[in-house]
C-alpha cells in the first residue's frame, strides 16, 4: 500500500501525488464511507490517501487518512447532500471584490461561519483595487473595518497588477491553503501571479450580469515553485452552511464569542433576552449591524433552503 496526496478530482479519477512528486491516476473501487459524513464526493482535494497500484500503472484508493479538517457546503443540485470543497486546510483566503463582480457581505459571513465551524483560519483578500474609483475607497475601508474588528486579517491586493501579493508567497510556503470566492474575483489570476510557471485559464466577466464565467470546474491543488500548495476551488455563487448547532451559532462569530460570558444568561441567544452583551455591542457599534443580521438569519432559517 502506498500513500499520496490528492491534487485533483474529476469525478471518477483522482490525481494523487506520491513522495517523489510523480502523479498517479487513481480511482475508487467500491464505496468509501466516512463516518458521520454523507457527501457527494467521498475523496476530496487535499486528502491524504492509501492506494494500491494496478498492472496498468493506475491506482485504486483503499482508504483516506484522518483529516485535520475539511470545508463543506451544500451540494448545488442536492439540497440535503454536502459537497466537500477541500480537506486538510492550513488557511483559507477568500477573494472579495466590491465591483465586477460584487461580493455581498452575507456571502462573506456564511463562508466565515463555515470556516469557523471547522477551525480553519481565514484571510480576506480584497482584490482588484486597481479598478476602484475614488468613491469606492470609503466603502472598501468600511467593509475592511467590519472584518478586522471581528478579528480577520484583511489585505488590499491587485492580482492582475501583482500588487501587494508578495506576503502571500511567504505565508503559503510549507502550507496547504485554499483560495475561494465568487467566479470572476480573480482566483486563477492570483495563482498565476504567485507562480509564473502556472498557466491557469482565466476568463472575462459576463458584462450582462458582471459575473464571472466559471473557469474551474473541479477543485484542484497546485504546488508552487516557491513552496506550499494552493487549492483552487470552483467559483462559488452561494454558500449554504450545513449542520451547524444553532444553540452555539454565536460561537462562530469571533466578536460575539468574546462577549459570551458577559450576557446575563449563559444560554443567551442574543435575540430578545434582557441584559444581552452582544445586542448592547451592536447598538453601540462595537459589533457591525450587518454581522448581527447574518447571525440572526443563520439562527432562524431552515437549513434545507437554497441560498442566493
Amino acid at each position: 500500500m502506498e500513500k499520496g496526496k490528492v491534487l485533483k478530482s474529476t469525478g471518477k479519477w483522482y490525481d494523487v501525488q506520491v513522495a517523489d512528486g510523480s502523479i498517479i491516476k487513481c480511482r475508487i473501487r467500491g464505496k468509501i464511507r466516512l463516518e458521520g459524513i454523507k457527501s457527494t464526493n467521498p475523496v476530496a482535494v487535499g486528502d491524504e490517501v492509501e492506494f494500491e497500484r494496478e498492472q496498468d500503472g493506475t491506482g485504486v484508493i483503499r482508504s483516506i487518512m484522518e483529516r485535520k479538517n475539511y470545508l463543506v457546503r451544500k451540494s448545488v443540485n442536492l439540497s440535503k447532500q454536502k459537497h466537500i470543497l477541500a480537506a486538510n486546510i492550513d488557511r483559507a483566503y477568500l477573494l472579495v471584490t466590491l465591483v465586477a463582480p460584487e461580493t455581498h457581505l452575507t456571502f462573506i459571513d456564511r463562508f466565515l461561519v463555515a470556516a469557523e465551524s471547522f477551525r480553519i483560519p481565514v484571510t480576506l483578500l480584497f482584490n482588484k483595487i486597481d479598478l476602484y474609483f475614488e468613491d469606492h475607497i470609503p466603502v472598501l475601508d468600511n467593509v475592511i473595518d467590519i472584518y478586522e474588528n471581528a478579528g480577520y486579517p484583511c489585505e488590499k491586493i491587485s492580482a492582475k497588477k501583482q500588487k501587494n501579493i508578495d506576503f502571500l508567497r511567504n505565508e503559503i510556503d510549507g502550507k496547504q491553503v485554499m483560495i475561494a470566492g465568487h467566479s470572476g474575483t480573480g482566483k486563477s489570476t492570483l495563482i498565476n501571479a504567485l507562480d509564473k510557471t502556472m498557466q491557469l485559464k482565466t476568463s472575462k466577466l459576463s458584462m450582462h450580469h458582471l459575473q464571472g464565467l466559471h473557469t474551474t470546474t473541479f477543485a484542484e491543488m497546485h504546488q508552487l515553485q516557491t513552496g506550499g500548495y494552493i487549492i483552487d476551488t470552483p467559483g462559488i455563487k452561494a454558500f449554504g452552511v450545513v449542520e451547524l448547532d444553532k444553540k452555539v451559532m454565536s460561537h462562530y462569530f469571533p466578536e460575539m464569542r468574546a462577549l459570551l460570558n458577559a450576557c446575563k444568561f449563559h444560554n443567551c441567544q442574543h435575540l430578545n433576552e434582557p441584559k444581552c452583551a452582544v445586542k448592547a455591542a451592536v447598538e453601540c457599534g462595537d459589533i457591525a449591524a450587518s454581522r448581527y443580521a447574518s447571525y440572526v438569519d443563520l439562527l432562524t432559517e431552515n437549513q434545507n433552503e437554497s441560498y442566493r
